[in-house]
C-alpha cells in the first residue's frame, strides 16, 4: 500500500495543479489587456498582480524543491503586488508559464525517498506532502480570485468554465449517458 501511495499522490497532485492552471487560463483567454490590469479598488489585486505573484511564488517554492522551498535570492515579493510599464501581458504570461514549468519539473523529479524529507516554508518545517498541499491550496486561492475577477469583468459575456448556471440537470444527464455508453 505504502509503495503505491507516492506515485498515486504525485499523479493526483499534478492533475490538480494542471486543473488550476487550465482554469486560470480559461479565464485569462476571455480578457482584454485593460481587464488584466484593472483592480477593483486600492486594496485589491489586479489579475496581472496575481499572475506576477503566483509566478514569483512558484519559482521560489519549486526551483530547488525539495532541497529548499524558502525565499530565493533575487525575489522581491513586495514588487509582485505592483505593476509598472514593463509589466506587459506577454511578459506576465511568460513568467506564469516559467513558474508552472518549474513546478511541474520539480514534481516530476520527486522520488519516493524525497517524500520522506522535510522542507521549510517561511521557516516552518513541513513534510514534502504538506509543502505540496500548502502550495496547491495557495494557488487554488489565487486562481479563484482570477476567475472571480474575470467573470466580473466579462459579466454577461462570460463563458462558463464549469457547469453553466441553470444547466446542472442537463450536465448530469449527459454525464450519465456517457457512462452508460
Amino acid at each position: 500500500m505504502q509503495d503505491a501511495f507516492v506515485p498515486h499522490y504525485l499523479a493526483d497532485a499534478v492533475r490538480q495543479f494542471q486543473s488550476l492552471k487550465s482554469l486560470a487560463e480559461g479565464a485569462l483567454a476571455q480578457l482584454d489587456d485593460q481587464a488584466l490590469f484593472t483592480a477593483l479598488d486600492e486594496e485589491a489585486n489586479s489579475i496581472a498582480v496575481l499572475l506576477k505573484h503566483m509566478a514569483g511564488s512558484m519559482h521560489t517554492r519549486w526551483a530547488g524543491f525539495p532541497a529548499t522551498a524558502e525565499h530565493t535570492e533575487g525575489r522581491d515579493r513586495d514588487s509582485e503586488f505592483t505593476t509598472g510599464e514593463g509589466d506587459t501581458k506577454k511578459l506576465l504570461i511568460g513568467r506564469w508559464e516559467a513558474g508552472w514549468r518549474c513546478l511541474f519539473t520539480a514534481l516530476e523529479r520527486l522520488t519516493p525517498e524525497d517524500m520522506a524529507k522535510t522542507v521549510a516554508i517561511r521557516g516552518k518545517p513541513l513534510s514534502v506532502i504538506e509543502a505540496i498541499n500548502r502550495q496547491l491550496t495557495h494557488y487554488a486561492y489565487h486562481v479563484g480570485q482570477i476567475v472571480f475577477l474575470a467573470k466580473h469583468f466579462r459579466s454577461g459575456a462570460w463563458q462558463s468554465l464549469s457547469v453553466p448556471r441553470g444547466k446542472s440537470d442537463e450536465f448530469a444527464t449527459t454525464t450519465r449517458q456517457r457512462r452508460e455508453a
